[in-house]
């Protein structure tokens, strides 16, 4: 079965699979079984071996699945595998919280240029680097054959920078900005808006 074959609502619960196994592989958990996993999930037994059977089989009959195991083999399935170097694109309030949030470099994901347009927050020093003008994004980006970019700028500027990024040689884009770009089939996009998702949990307040 082809990347393309398995449904993207099927990829979207794996990395949910694969954070529960690594909190049960750090609590000492040797095994598991679809039934505790959909326990803590809220997830039903059955979905768990149809959405794994994608890949193929994982567990053994009578014992489950062997924690580390098939933590190992979802991580190879999503690619992490191995190391991402990550462009930042956007150096404002959420772009400097994003630069400096520990959380993406424990999971193998490393901010390594962020840029901004703004002249007076080129030059400044992050982490182990500095700031980068937005001119010079295409050049750093090839360069260092970055794949993944993360976007934290005004919805406006939005499509522009995503052209840019996908021009320069970008396949992933994580989108902070409150608007739906548009790609290439080739180029996957995931958008995080919390306006979008404080609108949701309102409908059911009461």
């Amino acid at each position: 079965m082809g990347v393309r074959d398995v449904p993207d609502i099927v990829i979207g619960r794996l990395p949910i699979y694969l954070r529960t196994l690594n909190l049960l592989s750090e609590a000492g958990q040797e095994f598991t079984s679809s039934q505790e996993l959909g326990k803590r999930l809220g997830i039903g037994s059955a979905q768990i071996r149809k959405d794994l059977s994608h890949f193929g089989e994982f567990g053994k009959q009578g014992t489950g699945y062997e924690v580390s195991f098939l933590r190992d083999q979802i991580s190879r399935i999503l690619n992490v595998d191995r190391d991402w170097d990550v462009a930042l694109v956007g150096f404002g309030d959420l772009g400097q919280a994003i630069a400096n949030y520990g959380g993406f470099a424990t999971k193998r994901f490393h901010i390594r240029a962020i840029f901004d347009s703004d002249p007076q927050k080129i030059g400044e020093e992050v982490n182990e680097g500095v700031v980068e003008s937005i001119e010079k994004l295409p050049q750093i980006i090839s360069e260092n054959n970055i794949k993944v970019a993360i976007i934290a700028v005004p919805a406006g500027a939005a499509q522009e920078v995503t052209d840019v990024l996908i021009k320069a040689g970008v396949q992933a884009i994580l989108s902070y900005a409150p608007i739906t770009i548009i790609v290439p089939d080739n180029v996957h996009v995931q958008y995080i808006d919390p306006v979008m998702h404080l609108q949701k949990m309102a409908y059911y307040l009461t």
